[in-house]
């Protein structure tokens, strides 16, 4: 028998949440912090459910400021609405996946190019504002990291009435998710924006060809500029213009997925790992049934696929406080396994056609991603991140009544660190890191004295047949010398195997630092640094740690270069300590507060 499904009404930690008094008395006044953390066939509707629970319960339900329902384009209720579950929070999977699957079509020749072709959908690019941040600068590689937007859709057209339930009119996006992924292509982020967090809209276009006015108060909220205009297919530009215009941030690409392929989605990998701190039962998914009922999910570690993984990602109560913040904890973990059971599969055909796919016809994508080679090609551009090297985190927020605001200055730190390329360590991710031996993350302390290069008045040596690989690190506060430093070296023909930030920025004299056998390639790259000194150390290979006498020599005079932002502050163990690494235990940090 089918199992009742939820109305879910709230959908946040609004009203009715009982998340929302749960941090440090932020129900008394918002002083609480913290951090928020598929083609293939569509399942029938099954008789009863969540869909007809809610149809029957339209109009009578509780509203709030943190609801769901459908949304007059101002972040209000409209009068009379019924709350909208919040599950649609799925679609950001979708996003993820939709990437992985065309990682792995790479190779399969183009056979299946203009079925796939034919899923894709375009964004209209007309309704971008006119003043917008700068692009990203390239480094010294002439690499530049990409800023991608993906958007969770709610619509309830093109077949998604009978998955998602409800007939509400209009689009609103529950999840939005920034992916900054870093110029060396080896690391990425994926920054969870709430969807009731208090926002500006800026102007926007509708549907009709009008533009709004800019929206901004104590009831903006942001999933509001995605339903400006209560066109089924939203709008996304909008949404874009609120994101820039809250980060500061160009994006790049903006992705946007319905989640009508989700649970195709699930079963063409096989099902994905997952975890509960606890038994998931029927009134958990849908809170209005006055009994327990049956068991849904199991307690611990489970594959799921299809309804199930529908109902994990779904899920807000039973579990920590009931709201969203500990459901999107979990969403991220699902992400994180459903991109590494994708990477495991490899480029089984079984898997990838139904796959690719499904992921496809969730698609609706700018015009820069808007073919299948456009997206081959950037998907592509992701294949060496490494699943520890991908993070998930949310800014830094705090309770407003039921909705959140960002914390400043910690999110204008986030933002700025993203801006300057910055990895949640700290580390500089600018200029290309090919597949070889790590550098020290941070040069070691010299390990003997040292020693005086070779006096010469000759030219800069250039690097013999054989390539000297050598890692570069900026021990000063001067933006963009450690890239002026690399290509140095590669004019010289050596190759930079990466350019990082020390850890130390008050490096006086510049330091060559060799492994064992390198001392004469060492010699070479000394010669490109006057005055350098050469250290012997345990760690293999050769990194230049620059110093103050290099900036001087080129014109940086121990500040930042004039037009360079400065160094970004260190980000705030608000952000740093609750990121999630793709590689993670799943069964780790998926709930938020007390209670369940």
């Amino acid at each position: 028998m089918a199992r009742p499904r939820s109305e879910d009404p709230t959908g946040s930690a609004g009203s009715g949440a009982p998340g929302s008094g749960s941090a440090d008395g932020a129900a008394a006044g918002g002083s609480g912090t913290g951090t928020a953390g598929a083609g293939g066939s569509i399942p029938a509707p099954r008789t009863g459910g969540r869909a007809e629970a809610r149809r029957a319960a339209q109009g009578k339900g509780r509203g709030g400021p943190g609801g769901d329902d459908g949304s007059n384009g101002s972040g209000h209720r409209k009068a009379g609405g019924r709350g909208k579950k919040p599950e649609r929070n799925i679609k950001k999977i979708v996003g993820w996946t939709a990437v992985g699957a065309l990682v792995l079509i790479a190779g399969t020749g183009g056979v299946i190019y203009l079925k796939l072709n034919g899923n894709i959908k375009t964004i209209d690019s007309d309704g971008l504002s006119k003043d917008r941040p700068p692009e990203s600068a390239a480094d010294a590689n002439g690499n530049k990291p990409v800023n991608i937007l993906l958007i969770g859709s709610d619509s309830r057209g093109a077949g998604n009435s009978d998955l998602g339930g409800g007939n509400a009119e209009g689009a609103r996006s529950d999840t939005t998710i920034l992916l900054h992924v870093y110029a060396d292509h080896k690391n990425a982020i994926g920054v969870s924006i709430p969807r009731n967090t208090l926002v500006t809209i800026p102007p926007c276009k509708l549907p009709n060809g009008k533009w709004t006015k800019e929206q901004k108060g104590k009831d903006i909220l942001f999933n509001a500029a995605f339903a400006q205009g209560d066109s089924v297919e939203g709008n996304a530009t909008c949404t874009q213009n609120t994101v820039e215009k809250l980060t500061g941030i160009r994006v790049d690409h903006t992705l946007v997925v319905d989640f009508s392929g989700f649970a195709a989605m699930t079963k063409a990998v096989g099902g994905v790992e997952v975890c509960l701190p606890k038994a998931i039962y029927e009134n958990d998914i849908n809170p209005n049934l006055t009994k327990k009922g049956a068991q849904v999910l199991p307690g611990g570690r489970q594959k799921v696929e299809g309804q199930k993984a529908l109902d994990y990602v779904r899920l807000r109560h039973g579990i920590g406080d009931g709201s969203d913040i500990g459901r999107m904890k979990r969403q991220q973990a699902f992400m994180s396994s459903m991109i590494s059971t994708v990477k495991k599969k490899g480029l089984e055909p079984t898997t990838l056609l139904p796959l690719a796919d499904a992921a496809t016809k969730s698609l609706r994508v700018d015009e820069g991603l808007n073919s299948v080679d456009k997206l081959m090609s950037f998907a592509l551009s992701l294949k060496n991140i490494d699943l520890h090297d991908l993070k998930f985190v949310t800014p830094p927020w705090r309770f407003s009544d039921a909705n959140l605001d960002l914390v400043k200055p910690d999110v204008d730190r986030l933002w700025e660190a993203i801006k300057a390329d910055r990895t949640l360590d700290g580390k500089d991710a600018t200029g290309e890191q090919p597949d070889a031996p790590a550098a020290p993350e941070a040069p070691a302390a010299p390990a003997a004295t040292p020693e005086a290069p070779p006096t010469t008045t000759a030219p800069p040596a250039r690097a013999a047949a054989a390539p000297i690989r050598v890692a570069v690190y900026n021990g000063t506060t001067v933006n963009g010398l450690g890239a002026k430093a690399g290509e140095a070296l590669k004019a010289a023909q050596f190759t930079v195997t990466g350019v990082n930030q020390a850890k130390s920025t008050n490096k006086v004299t510049t330091t060559i630092e060799y492994g064992a056998g390198q001392k004469a390639n060492a010699e070479k790259v000394a010669a490109l640094f006057p005055g350098a000194t050469l250290t012997s150390t345990t760690a293999a290979g050769i990194s230049v740690v620059l110093g103050k006498d290099y900036a001087d020599a080129n014109g940086g005079a121990g500040t930042a270069a004039p037009g360079t932002p400065a160094a970004p502050a260190p980000l705030p163990s608000s952000v740093t300590e609750e990121a999630r690494s793709a590689d993670d235990d799943i069964c780790a940090n998926t709930s938020y507060g007390s209670g369940g």
